[in-house]
């Protein structure tokens, strides 16, 4: 750009004497403060040019930085060697007698969970006979006994069903990881734009709830079952108390009639 303004300046300073000798000659009139503004313009044109040019490579560059990331090495692509399971099926029991093989069944599929564990279990007793005849604290130590075993019936059974249904569940589940490993590992260009990435992140966020609830769900069953273990243990230990507390008493009462009853065979 300097060399064509000298250029244009030397050109400018020939023409000038005879431009000027022309002004008295032959009446053109040469006027230097145009041409400088000539001059200044086309230099300007050249450097709107000149930016133009830049910009043009800037967004070029751009393009291919963005084409090159959206071609991502094919490695990225290939699926994993080892593959997650789904939760394995209880085996089947031998079922000697019958009642075996409805309990795995539940356990499966968490259908029928309370008559299956009742199937495979002890039956209930009803009140014992001559409850009603009891005292307080003997009626006391019974029903505690009798709720310990019914809330363990209850517990179980809901156990049962709980880990059955999820075990259930976790086909449909996999099925869904599966299909989101799919879509990540995909080489389709749609599956790797900025909203189907997003997506397949609130994907696994929320098959990652779903988990943590199952596993909530797992932790409250256990406690549960901890929570009547310790409701028989309690029990047991209160009833000794009772046993104690009524021992000073008992033995005043039927002490002396056993006193008596060795006196007189003395005589």
């Amino acid at each position: 750009m300097k060399h064509l303004f000298l250029k244009i300046a030397l050109i400018v300073s020939i023409v000038a004497p005879v431009a000027a000798r022309a002004q008295f000659g032959s009446g053109v009139v040469f006027d230097p403060t145009q041409s400088a503004h000539a001059v200044q313009q086309i230099e300007q044109g050249q450097n709107i040019f000149t930016n133009s040019v830049k910009l043009a490579d800037n967004a070029i560059s751009t393009y291919n930085l963005a084409h090159q990331m959206s071609m991502s090495p094919q490695s990225l692509y290939q699926p994993f060697m080892s593959f997650s399971s789904v939760w394995m099926m209880v085996n089947q029991a031998a079922n000697t007698y019958g009642n075996s093989q409805p309990w795995t069944n539940s356990a499966n599929t968490g259908v029928n969970a309370s008559y299956a564990y009742q199937q495979a279990s002890v039956p209930r007793t009803g009140q014992l006979n001559g409850y009603g005849n009891l005292s307080l604290s003997g009626q006391q130590q019974i029903a505690a006994q009798g709720a310990t075993v019914d809330l363990n019936d209850s517990v179980t059974a809901s156990n049962i069903q709980t880990l059955g249904t999820i075990r259930t569940n976790s086909q449909q589940r996999q099925a869904d990881i599966n299909a989101l490993q799919a879509a990540t590992q995909s080489a389709d260009p749609a599956q790797h734009t900025e909203m189907a990435t997003l997506q397949r992140i609130n994907q696994a966020l929320i098959l990652q709830l779903m988990a943590q609830q199952e596993a909530n769900q797992i932790s409250q069953a256990y406690a549960l079952q901890q929570i009547v273990a310790q409701k028989q243990q309690q029990d047991a230990l209160k009833a000794t108390f009772q046993q104690a507390n009524q021992f000073q008493s008992g033995y005043n009462a039927v002490a002396p009639s056993y006193a008596g009853a060795a006196a007189a065979m003395r005589y």
